[in-house]
């Protein structure tokens, strides 16, 4: 992923990428305390401090291990907790929490993609750091809203699945850490084209406005 970046764009993009899992991690917790759950709030997540919200695991070694067996490196920040009983609304409150990230997401890469056009003739450095912004943002937006667990689309499914269904996607969430690599390397290659195909329509839609 890296090897065709020089070393300026893939500072531009791990530094977009900080900015855009912190925003989107502490909107979800944001969301939540709006709905009634102040979980993250009381564990000190509601901040842009990035050191609250690095995982060693998702953040640092997945990434790395992903490189090292040949795939395209995921960066996951750690997840801001919630409780999904002290919402409003139950299940659509849930799912209210789980939208706020990706929702957090094209908002940013809107935002990017305006300034892009105000600062096209501008310095080529920072346009090439907006650019990334937009991309990486789609991505994260795009990639969260997968409805498997436990990726923030779930949360959408789960509310308007029926309960059996939602029995299942419970179990498959229970398995933590290692239901996401079962997803990236058994799973993700499948739809991996799908996504890529509606990223590429998205930014370009935000490029071309």
């Amino acid at each position: 992923m890296f090897a065709n970046l020089s070393g300026l764009e893939i500072a531009f993009f791990l530094i977009a990428l900080l900015i855009s899992m912190v925003i989107h991690e502490v909107m979800h917790g944001v969301t939540a305390k709006m709905l009634g759950d102040t979980t993250a709030a009381d564990l000190g997540r509601l901040t842009l401090n990035p050191l609250k919200h690095i995982d060693v695991i998702t953040t640092l070694l997945l990434p790395l291990v992903l490189v090292i067996f040949g795939q395209p490196p995921i960066f996951a920040a750690k997840p801001v907790p919630f409780d999904p009983t002290r919402v409003k609304f139950q299940e659509y409150g849930a799912a209210l929490v789980g939208l706020a990230g990706p929702v957090t997401n094209f908002v940013l890469a809107f935002i990017g993609a305006v300034l892009a056009h105000i600062f096209a003739s501008g310095s080529v450095q920072l346009l090439d750091f907006l650019v990334i912004f937009v991309e990486i943002n789609v991505a994260l937006m795009v990639f969260n809203l997968i409805p498997f667990p436990p990726l923030d689309g779930s949360r959408v499914l789960y509310a308007l699945a029926p309960e059996p269904v939602q029995e299942v996607m419970a179990r498959i969430e229970s398995m933590g850490f290692m239901v996401i690599l079962v997803f990236i390397f058994f799973v993700f290659q499948f739809v991996a084209p799908v996504i890529q195909n509606i990223e590429a329509s998205i930014f370009n839609f935000l490029i071309s406005i």
